[in-house]
């Protein structure tokens, strides 16, 4: 069985989503996190699970879709690292160019 493992930028991409959520919908905010993190818990057992994501065909990420939320995340043995987690309507390219600018300020 693979042990999962957060990393710090997709806790806080769920918390951002979470926080903008539950402005108008507390309930809706805490069951879409609860719903994430048993999504990712069964990649304990299928990590293969996900698919490649469109955009990065090539690459050995791969992602789950929690509507209204993509989860990307690499295998690496027996280990599954959960790297972003983001709005579906974001487009991916964009999204990953932001985080990469954010970083180097």
């Amino acid at each position: 069985m693979a042990q999962i493992i957060w990393t710090e930028p997709a806790l806080l991409d769920i918390e951002e989503i979470a926080e903008y959520i539950a402005i108008d919908k507390p309930r809706a905010a805490s069951l879409l996190v609860q719903k994430i993190f048993t999504s990712t818990d069964r990649l304990k057992q299928f990590p293969e699970s996900g698919r490649k994501p469109p955009e990065l065909k090539k690459s050995r990420y791969r992602e789950i879709i929690v509507d209204p939320c993509r989860i990307f995340y690499r295998i690496e043995k027996e280990k599954i690292y959960i790297l972003y987690v983001m709005r579906s309507e974001r487009q991916l390219r964009k999204y990953l160019l932001n985080a990469g600018d954010e970083k180097n300020n």
